[in-house]
């Protein structure tokens, strides 16, 4: 069950990843954002970096993972918190 749930995480990564490049934007919306790394509306900060800490783990450049997906993870979650881009 659970390599299916990750499974299902990694698709949707890849799904909101294409709609992103296609829009060229450098942060993702607050829906897009909180769909990408699996969280509810009312998650705090904690349930955010645990969801950002859990997904960039499995998709790591280091891992085999691609860096494109990395880098919508690490939006999603400067989004979600409130960070400026870098």
């Amino acid at each position: 069950m659970a390599k299916l749930l990750l499974l299902a995480g990694l698709a949707a990564l890849a799904w909101f990843w294409w709609l992103g490049r296609r829009a060229g934007r450098a942060l993702p919306e607050e829906r897009e954002a909180r769909a990408i790394l699996g969280v509810s509306a009312d998650a705090g900060p904690d349930d955010i970096r645990a969801a950002h800490r859990r997904l960039a783990a499995a998709v790591h450049p280091d891992k085999g993972g691609s860096a494109d997906l990395a880098r919508r993870i690490n939006a999603a979650r400067d989004a979600l918190l409130a960070k400026r881009p870098r």
